[in-house]
């Protein structure tokens, strides 16, 4: 995460500052999503969402990774795994929809300067089902597809770019939702499967991307959840308002996040998020 502060790095104290002597007081981060505070609004307000800037400390240098991004991010109560996949599956299908109906000019420009076959791959998308798959089953295709991947596949790794388009690109050959992950790969607030060995977790694969959506059922079980973050090594006092949501009662809820750079670059084609984005930030480059 990136670090908010207004002590000055250079300077010479004569007392080394403390934490409660920076402008908020304690230690400040850039937010890297707006997931946890719209639980409260959902649980509050049944379905709500969030649009806004996101900031990653990831030192990735892809086609498909920026520092600096826009997500939008529902969050539904009375909602589990599956709602969650339906609704994001249906989320894409229908901005797809949209943009087909509402920029047919532009695509159609996109489709003969940048990315033939964009049109055709966008009604596809459109108006097709999508795959659905557990983790497990995706580790057992991948590892007996005779392919030879520059990062290896391990049950119990994430997948790779290269894995998750493999898997829509040439497997499927359509958008493809990956579910039920290994909860060592997963933060502390997704739901724990009665396996004891997964969670709730989802990510949608698309054609020439990869990863577009990423989401999870919510640990609603007080217990469950203060396990969970001893187990990834966080300080239940930091999250005491997250925690409370679960102690004072709460429901089965459940959300997703949807990188906006990313979704310009399925509809328009474009190979990298550097070019969907005016004034890109990524690892060594701040220019603007």
């Amino acid at each position: 995460m990136f670090r908010v502060t207004t002590l000055d790095p250079c300077a010479t104290y004569a007392t080394p500052p403390k934490p409660e002597d920076d402008f908020f007081g304690r230690p400040s981060f850039l937010t890297v999503s707006g997931q946890l505070e719209g639980e409260i609004f959902a649980t509050a307000l049944s379905r709500i969402y969030t649009f806004g800037p996101t900031f990653r400390a990831e030192n990735s240098h892809t086609a498909r990774h920026a520092s600096e991004f826009w997500m939008i991010e529902p969050e539904m109560a009375f909602c589990d795994l599956k709602g969650d996949m339906d609704l994001a599956e249906a989320f894409i299908q229908y901005l797809i929809k949209d943009a087909l109906g509402h920029c047919a000019d532009e695509i159609a420009f996109f489709d003969r300067f940048v990315d033939k076959g964009l049109t055709q791959r966008l009604e596809s998308i459109a108006s097709s089902p999508f795959k659905r798959i557990s983790y497990a089953e995706a580790i057992r295709i991948l590892q007996t597809s005779g392919k030879t991947f520059e990062f290896p596949v391990a049950m119990g790794q994430n997948l790779q770019s290269e894995h998750e388009r493999f898997l829509s690109e040439e497997v499927f050959k359509c958008p493809v939702t990956v579910h039920d992950y290994p909860r060592t790969i997963k933060p502390f607030y997704m739901r724990r499967n009665d396996d004891g060995e997964t969670v709730s977790a989802m990510d949608l694969l698309v054609p020439g991307i990869g990863e577009v959506i990423g989401g999870s059922q919510r640990e609603e079980r007080l217990a469950v959840l203060e396990q969970s973050l001893a187990e990834h090594s966080l300080d239940p006092a930091t999250y005491w308002w997250y925690v409370d949501l679960r102690r004072y009662g709460s429901v089965p809820h459940a959300g997703f996040g949807l990188g906006f750079e990313r979704l310009l670059m399925l509809i328009t084609g474009v190979p990298n998020i550097r070019d969907v984005i005016p004034f890109a930030r990524t690892p060594g480059s701040a220019d603007f």
